[in-house]
């Protein structure tokens, strides 16, 4: 293997926004997650919404809009 091309590869600590950290090796020292195993909602079996920038609120102003009450005109197939 040459020499002197490779990145340096030590200690790395992952932090989690709840708190959690943890240890493990990278060519990175530091790392910062929004969610990891301890508050993920499918390892701690609650649902927590992460909202970044306003976008469920968005899908849900989108998606909850009432539907017409007019049933659709279909075409009738002509032989």
């Amino acid at each position: 293997m040459k020499k002197k091309i490779h990145p340096k590869y030590g200690r790395c600590i992952i932090t989690c926004a709840c708190g959690n950290k943890v240890e493990t090796r990278s060519t990175v020292e530091k790392i910062s997650v929004d969610l990891c195993s301890k508050c993920h909602p499918f390892f701690t079996g609650k649902q927590k919404i992460v909202d970044s920038a306003g976008r469920v609120e968005k899908f849900i102003k989108r998606y909850s809009k009432k539907k017409s009450t007019k049933p659709r005109k279909t075409k009738k197939k002509t032989k």
